[in-house]
């Protein structure tokens, strides 16, 4: 590595052992073996979550970014479409001009995608430096003294130790874990370039040529992890292997809540959303009916006419003609 970009990711080197040490000196605290394998995992996976918390305003506007140039790629395939087989000057200046004004008009710019990546690189190449010279034995410019790179350059996992990799070792375990890491790594950066592809994108999108190259790095990027997984240290292995589960993870989440219009994810989110209005207007009105079923039966019950009280009469017995004059007489 040239001594500009080494001076270059100092800072960020000093940053990430800082990490590293102090997650190992938390697990060590709380029980773990300090020369451990396990410990030494598992402080580099908590320190990958650390950078890529710490990455997500970055990975939110490259999705944004992504999304843009998505949407106005049907527009730039018109402009495309509109001066295709012409070479003169003329030309290609008036397709340069309008292109330039979608991209003034939308608010895209196509280099403000690879921004993001950009800046995470040389994060990505200080993980690397520093986990690689750890697993060597070197002293680190930080906190990563030489008694824990001793440590980190003897410790194993099941037998394998972390500084070996697949091509490199001859041992059964270093194969055995090197082997299902890349199988994981590989699957699952497909899956999320597989989600990208079939899922997030509108059907305009998936007209252009831009989904052309989305398509083709849904083979190609599993490749690379593939083949240049051999070559890498278990420890780095664990740091990818991390890294690309967060990400699929994330990009799960960003596109089940945040779709690009048009997209089949867009479709299902909105079929989610009705049926779970659908649901809360059924509750609703199953508490209200039973509510208004309630009060009207209160209110016929009210308004229902009071009985009539019951008169009892005496039947009058008849009276003959002699026992009537008597009683008159007496009366008298």
């Amino acid at each position: 590595m040239p001594p500009f970009i080494i001076t270059l990711l100092w800072p960020i080197r000093w940053v990430v052992e800082a990490i590293l040490v102090g997650w190992h000196t938390v697990l060590t605290s709380i029980g773990f073996s300090s020369g451990s394998g396990l410990t030494w995992v598992l402080s580099i996976v908590l320190l990958t979550i650390i950078v890529r918390i710490c990455l997500i305003p970055i990975f939110v506007r490259q999705i944004k970014n992504q999304r843009r140039m998505m949407e106005v790629a049907p527009q730039l395939k018109k402009i495309q479409d509109k001066y295709k087989g012409k070479k003169d000057q003329f030309s290609r200046e008036a397709m340069s001009r309008e292109t330039m004004a979608l991209y003034k008009e939308t608010g895209t710019n196509p280099l403000s995608s690879c921004l993001p990546l950009l800046i995470q690189m040389p994060v990505f190449f200080s993980l690397y430096t520093v986990l690689h010279n750890a697993q060597t034995g070197k002293i680190g410019i930080g906190l990563l003294n030489k008694q824990l790179s001793d440590q980190f350059a003897g410790a194993s996992l099941f037998g394998a130790p972390l500084h070996e990799t697949f091509t490199s070792s001859t041992a059964f375990q270093v194969k055995i874990i090197a082997g299902f890491m890349i199988i994981i790594m590989t699957a699952s950066q497909f899956y999320t370039q597989l989600q990208l592809t079939s899922k997030n994108m509108s059907p305009e999108t998936k007209a252009s040529p831009m989904y052309k190259q989305q398509k083709m790095l849904l083979y190609v990027l599993p490749l690379v992890f593939l083949f240049s997984g051999l070559s890498f240290p278990l420890g780095v292995m664990f740091y990818w292997l991390t890294s690309n589960i967060w990400t699929m993870g994330q990009q799960y989440v960003v596109i089940r809540n945040s779709p690009t219009p048009g997209s089949d994810a867009a479709l299902a989110r909105e079929a989610r959303l009705a049926k779970k209005q659908q649901e809360k207007e059924a509750r609703g009105k199953g508490v209200g009916g039973l509510k208004s079923l309630t009060e009207i039966t209160v209110t016929e019950i009210d308004a229902a006419p009071a009985p009539k009280p019951r008169v009892t009469t005496q039947r009058s017995q008849p009276v003959g003609k002699n026992r009537s004059k008597k009683q008159n007489g007496q009366a008298r």
